[in-house]
């Protein structure tokens, strides 16, 4: 069909994760979505197809098409599993090894076998070059040209894919790295050269060495993934605007993502957490616990007045899932957020403790839960929702995917089951209780650490196995309330849809604020807005306004970290010393209840943010009428083995799409869609609002107080 045969402007977003490839296709005011098996071997192929697939069902052409956006973990994935390039480092000479010796503190004081991820680059690829730059960006020792080519030449015999360059307080100066590259690109080319004065302009060596090297080991992968994405969409007639999903909860270019592939490792979960704030928005929800259950891992993020918690660190690949400093550290903007390996695909076994044991790894989409049939032999979560009858078999993704109820009893039997001597379905309801336990208690560690306390949240569930689990996870955590939107199977990807255009630059200058000096400030935030706008404004458009966001990390003076602190709008002035020092003082208290009187405030470093306006979407279903307040008629029956009994039971079956706003169903109940599916356990009774939400709220929570 023409495209001009379709004036209404159409969006389509993408989101690959580890298990399933999800496609949202928004555009006059209606949503239409689907769920496929992710490629693992060529991403691209799933995200093609699904999008054809999902705009010839509307009747469209790929022309139709006004922006593509998409997410992928595929940049934190090449890290966990080791699938980068063959990455160099120059460093200041004497600083070779700061990768390795990090900041020499140990994350678990007492494990004699302690281990950490082992470095990305090889020793014998760390070189080193004789120049300095002091902390405030003068040139004590000029850079030695010789040396470079020296090492050029060296790297050149070693087969290097990716080049990472981090100097000694380049973060204030970056001319010596500007310089290196010069001459790395004309004796190395094909080679992607990553410098740390761009991808994290921050003080503290070892962070920002960690970033940049992170960045040039994923460089050339994900460079050649957007490459080939942006051809093949070009080669079937998708002329639109591509944009990738930030970890920062912000769209980017294809050419910056290629450029900064960094700022993609927590892509597909920011687009969850953007969702999560939308709906917590829209439902006048002050405090809402976002649960993000995929097939390969669980994210859990605190939304706090619809925004959600953000910062500029960052660990990936973590040899202690739970312990904060066995990871790499990154420092890029993200969506602060806890994830674990806990997904649909998660492996169940039994420990050496004879403990149910589930996760981190998964069975993916290759060959996936022994349930799918595709060569799988390990339970999975999966395997478990299906042998307790939470999941029918025979309508799994809508029919398109019949499920092998056989196949996850014997996998379960196997490796659980007989191994711990349990009959049943007792082997399934121990796998379902540690992935749910595991779940609960993440979510209750990352809001002690952040002094909240989860049972005051509303959970807000989405994720193809999320609404199977969010009622237990609830049951858990003493929550009350949980909200489950339209769509919810393909989540992260509806989020896609509602982030903006934006950029975020950072850059660390230090600033006392008895000496702060208006004009030295002015110009740093006049150079960062120049460079995120940059970023923002070919895609937004020239008349198209950008909101801007500004702050500081500012600290008393001899503290080894910051807090952020927002920055005055307008250009600063001879009144900006004390504005920042009242909201130095207040963020301060607000966080640990007190100031210190007459100590110096410094700021250390200084962050920016552009965006363009984001597009709200359909809201509801809008041929969907609400009814009177009724109970909704059950479509038939399913046996359900019953948690809180131990028994089997039979519970009443509703299609959400049979559900109009004001129906009210009954715990225990299962309510069923295309994408996933809702366990209402008997603590809850569900009810659909006017947004074609179902809001689920445990029964104990509406008693009168005696």
């Amino acid at each position: 069909m023409p495209a001009t045969a379709h004036p209404i402007r159409h969006r389509l977003s993408v989101d690959i994760g580890g298990t399933f490839t999800d496609v949202v296709l928004e555009g006059g005011g209606r949503r239409a979505t689907l769920k496929l098996l992710t490629t693992p071997r060529a991403p691209e192929e799933a995200v093609i197809a699904g999008s054809l697939e999902l705009i010839g069902r509307a009747g469209l052409a790929p022309a139709d098409i006004a922006v593509f956006v998409h997410g992928t973990t595929l940049a934190t994935n090449a890290i966990i599993e080791r699938k980068g390039a063959r990455v160099a480092l120059i460093a200041t000479q004497g600083h070779r090894d700061i990768i390795e010796v990090a900041d020499e503190s140990r994350y678990d004081q007492f494990d004699l076998f302690l281990e950490r991820p082992r470095p990305l680059v090889e020793r014998h690829l760390r070189f080193t070059v004789p120049e300095r730059c002091d902390a405030a960006g003068r040139i004590v020792l000029p850079l030695d040209e010789a040396a470079v080519e020296a090492v050029a030449l060296r790297i050149a015999d070693a087969g290097v894919g990716s080049v990472a360059v981090c100097l000694l307080h380049a973060y204030a100066q970056g001319a010596h790295e500007r310089r290196i590259r010069e001459i790395l690109a004309a004796r190395l080319p094909g080679v992607g050269i990553s410098l740390s004065s761009e991808v994290s302009p921050e003080i503290r060596e070892y962070e920002r060495t960690s970033t940049v090297v992170a960045n040039a080991y994923v460089q050339p992968l994900m460079a050649g993934y957007l490459e080939r994405l942006g051809r093949d969409l070009a080669a079937r007639g998708f002329f639109c605007p591509v944009y990738l999903m930030t970890s920062g909860g912000g769209l980017t270019t294809l050419e910056t993502a290629a450029r900064f592939p960094i700022r993609l490792v927590e892509s597909g979960p920011a687009g969850g957490a953007i969702l999560a704030s939308h709906l917590a928005r829209q439902n006048g929800i002050a405090k809402a616990l976002s649960f993000d259950m995929g097939g390969t891992t669980a994210k859990i993020c605190l939304i706090d007045d619809a925004k959600p918690q953000s910062s500029r660190a960052f660990e990936v690949d973590r040899r202690d899932r739970f312990k904060k400093g066995s990871g790499f550290p990154l420092r890029i903007p993200v969506i602060e957020m806890v994830e674990i390996g806990a997904g649909g695909g998660s492996i169940a076994r039994v420990d050496a403790m004879r403990r149910i044991a589930v996760g981190p790894d998964s069975a993916g989409s290759e060959p996936g839960p022994a349930c799918y049939g595709r060569g799988g032999e390990r339970p999975t979560v999966t395997d478990a929702d299906v042998a307790l009858g939470r999941i029918d078999a025979g309508s799994f993704a809508g029919g398109r995917m019949p499920l092998d109820a056989g196949r996850a009893a014997a996998a379960l039997d196997a490796h659980v089951g007989l191994p711990l001597g349990l009959e049943g379905p007792l082997a399934a309801y121990g796998v379902a209780e540690m992935v749910d336990e595991t779940m609960a208690n993440a979510a209750r560690v990352h809001a002690v650490e952040r002094g909240k306390v989860a049972s005051e949240y509303t959970l807000i569930a989405f994720g193809g196995a999320a609404p199977l689990h969010v009622s237990r996870l609830a049951e858990k955590l003493g929550v009350a309330a949980i909200v489950i939107p339209p769509n919810a199977g393909v989540g992260s990807a509806v989020g896609f849809l509602r982030a903006p255009l934006a950029f975020e630059v950072v850059r660390s200058r230090r600033m006392t604020l008895a000496g702060f000096d208006p004009a030295a400030a002015n110009a740093i935030v006049a150079s960062m807005r120049a460079e995120a706008e940059a970023v923002v404004r070919p895609g937004a458009g020239a008349d198209v306004p950008l909101a801007e966001t500004r702050s500081a990390l500012m600290r008393y003076v001899g503290q080894g970290h910051e807090i952020v602190v927002p920055l005055p709008d307008g250009a600063f002035g001879a009144a900006t010393e004390g504005a920042l020092a009242q909201r130095f003082a207040h963020e301060y208290t607000a966080l640990f209840s007190r100031t210190i009187p007459d100590a110096p405030v410094e700021i250390l470093t200084w962050t920016l943010a552009v965006a363009a306006p984001a597009e709200s979407g359909p809201t509801g279903d809008p041929s969907l009428e609400a009814v009177a307040p009724a109970e909704a008629a059950a479509l038939g029956w399913r046996e359900v083995h019953d948690a809180a009994t131990g028994t089997t039971a039979r519970w009443p079956v509703h299609a959400r799409a049979d559900l109009l706003p004001g129906l009210h169903i009954a715990g225990p109940a299962i309510i069923v869609e295309d994408e996933t599916t809702t366990l209402v356990t008997a603590s809850f009774d569900a009810a659909v609002n006017a947004l074609g939400c179902i809001v689920m709220t445990r029964k104990d929570a509406r008693k009168d107080p005696e």
